[in-house]
């Protein structure tokens, strides 16, 4: 690892950021210029974002039921947000971009989140999950979609990273200034205080903690 970063920034490049924006760039491996949706906005959903930024997408879409977290979306640069709460959320987001996405990513490992992915990917694109629900769950759609009008359904786990050969390269992006992972960042707490730290996670009041030891 580079000297020159300090372990709280190095830390950033474990599991959500090498699922987020491995994603992005390895799964679906985005177009310059695409468009793109984030379904639910964690650690893996905005570093997804922060990805599809990175790798030159026009525009942006980012989606949650956190209000504070779709502001936190459009600093980071979100070019729309939308709350999924609203029951009219796909037909919104299907009038705003002209009928959907180019790629789509649902990162909250949810059916509903799911749903809201998938109505929402054009004729032609690429719906993406890092989502790992419960395996009892289950997520239909309309077949005929598949074949009518050439979709693309793919499972993404660990955002399709070989870690010795994509972590390097997401800090080099770091460096350059064009992957800012520590953004991202919205606590430190000592190792004393984690129960709290999963409370604030669990309520959605943060998207990445920080655990220093002193």
């Amino acid at each position: 690892m580079d000297k020159d970063i300090p372990f709280e920034k190095l830390a950033l490049f474990g599991c959500a950021v090498i699922t987020g924006v491995g994603a992005v760039v390895n799964t679906a491996r985005i177009k310059l210029g695409s468009t793109v949706a984030v379904v639910g906005l964690g650690g893996v959903g905005l570093s997804a974002l922060i990805g599809a930024v990175s790798a030159g997408a026009s525009r942006v879409v980012a989606v949650d039921i956190n209000e504070n977290k779709l502001k936190q979306a459009k600093k980071l640069g979100a070019t729309d947000v939308f709350n999924s709460k609203n029951a009219d959320v796909v037909k919104k987001i299907l009038e705003a971009t002209g009928g959907g996405l180019d790629y789509v990513f649902e990162t909250a490992g949810a059916v509903t989140a799911m749903e809201v992915a998938y109505g929402i990917t054009k004729r032609g694109g690429t719906t993406v999950t890092t989502g790992l629900p419960h395996p009892e769950h289950h997520f239909s759609f309309p077949y005929v979609t598949l074949t009518a009008e050439e979709r693309t359904l793919k499972g993404s786990y660990l955002g399709s990273c070989v870690p010795e050969r994509d972590i390097p390269h997401f800090i080099d992006l770091f460096k350059n200034g064009r992957l800012p992972v520590d953004r991202l960042v919205s606590d430190f707490i000592t190792l004393e205080e984690i129960n709290e730290g999963f409370d604030k996670l669990a309520k959605g009041d943060s998207s990445r903690i920080i655990i220093k030891f002193e």
